[in-house]
């Protein structure tokens, strides 16, 4: 598998970090975490100080023996949304889809919030 260049939105920071694609995960090298704020401790996955635990039954979905961290897996344990794609499509108000590669070449703003 091949790192490359990827840019993560997560939570309220926006890094590139190189990170390795496969299926619904995304895993990075610790280095590469700490870009997001995140790091690997013995106490878990944590970001200052809120830790999240990982469950043993599920370490190998989180975390690799490398100790590259599922970024993607973080987030759905969390009970976060987690979107990816190289294109992706969205609905407006009206509920017109929309693509980014329509737009491919012009600049986008994309706008997002959540009701809690």
């Amino acid at each position: 598998m091949r790192r490359m260049a990827t840019t993560v939105i997560f939570e309220d920071v926006v890094a590139s970090v190189a990170a390795e694609a496969q299926d619904e995960d995304l895993w990075l090298a610790p280095s590469e975490l700490q870009h997001l704020g995140w790091a690997l401790e013995p106490e878990g996955l944590c970001r200052g100080p809120l830790c999240v635990p990982i469950p043993p039954a599920r370490r190998a979905e989180l975390v690799r023996t490398d100790g590259a961290v599922n970024l993607a897996a973080l987030a759905r344990h969390r009970g976060q949304a987690v979107v990816h794609d190289e294109d992706f499509t969205l609905p407006d108000l009206d509920g017109r889809f929309h693509s980014l590669s329509q737009l491919r070449g012009r600049k986008v703003l994309l706008n997002s919030w959540a009701s809690w």
